[in-house]
């Protein structure tokens, strides 16, 4: 997707100059040409340098603008206006230290993409919405109010400059956005949600490749945040059987039945089963020996394969 994505954001509308610069870590697929055909800065660097945090951090001083704005190559800006509304919903207050907006599931995606994606975001609400820790005991005592207040994402994201020249981004094996934003948060600053600044971005994972993406959050939810997701293996069954139940009735609503309802419905609980497994194994992950670690860390794997 990446000449889309370029594509897109390269005819955003705004009523000041942008620059485009993109940080590759040792493709082999032609990005990098993609990247430059287009006219667009690229940088080099090995896949063994890379890291989440690090890399953003490397844009960031390679950059002039008085805001930082992150996507990924997956993230397709919704309209040409996304670039404008982001980075008017940071400024919306001296004191938004970053602004996020929402992501819709890709029009191929599966249903059940579809609709996890509005439920989360709608969660956010429907116009601009600023928040800050108001109130520190029940940031300190209430992890819902607390994730809430953190949750951040890098795929469709904006950081004021002055702010992350203070607080850059942290470099951590995973979640360095949530990372980033709770420090962010702790430090005084607030928080923005863009509803208006949307991009597609999804992923229809397989079994496998959803245990092994909800290890890495949860493992990196337990170090980071001191969050245990699934405390016990009983516990992440019933977790999963009632994600499948709920699958299966969004799966009616969209008009499924008889065959298809069966075979959407089995495969969905395999998938949710192996979401609350995965949470369950990164939860316990300094108990994992260590061949199991390797095998079983998506992000982790898709680093070595490009380092190789």
């Amino acid at each position: 997707m990446l000449g889309e994505v370029l594509d897109a954001v390269l005819a955003q509308q705004t009523p000041w100059p942008f620059e485009v610069i993109v940080v590759d870590s040792g493709s082999s697929d032609g990005s990098v040409e993609c990247a430059r055909q287009r006219g667009v800065r690229v940088e080099t660097i090995p896949a063994a340098e890379f890291g989440h945090g690090r890399t953003r951090n490397l844009l960031g001083s390679l950059s002039s603008g008085e805001f930082l704005v992150f996507i990924t190559q997956d993230a397709k800006p919704a309209d040409v206006h996304w670039l404008h509304h982001l980075v008017r919903g940071c400024d919306a207050q001296p004191d938004v230290a970053g602004a996020f907006g929402p992501h819709r599931a890709h029009p191929q995606a599966r249903h059940i993409t579809h609709r996890e994606l509005e439920v989360h975001f709608c969660g956010f609400g429907t116009d601009l919405s600023i928040v800050r820790m108001e109130d520190r005991e029940r940031f300190a005592a209430d992890p819902g109010y607390r994730q809430w207040l953190h949750f951040f994402s890098n795929n469709n994201s904006c950081i004021r400059r002055s702010v992350w020249q203070q607080v850059p981004l942290p470099d951590v094996a995973f979640a360095e956005d949530q990372t980033w934003a709770l420090r962010a948060v702790e430090a005084g600053y607030a928080k923005a949600f863009v509803p208006d600044a949307v991009v597609y971005h999804s992923h229809d994972f397989g079994v496998w490749e959803t245990l092994q993406r909800n290890f890495d959050e949860a493992r990196s939810f337990q170090r980071y945040f001191g969050y245990r997701l699934q405390e016990s293996f009983p516990q992440a069954l019933k977790a999963g059987v009632y994600l499948a139940r709920r699958d299966w009735g969004w799966l009616r609503t969209a008009g499924l039945h008889g065959w298809r309802l069966f075979k959407n419905g089995v495969y969905m609980a395999l998938v949710e089963c192996a979401r609350t497994i995965g949470q369950y194994l990164g939860t316990r992950h300094d108990r994992l020996p260590g061949w199991l670690l390797r095998s079983v860390s998506r992000d982790e794997q898709l680093q070595r394969a490009g380092a190789a």
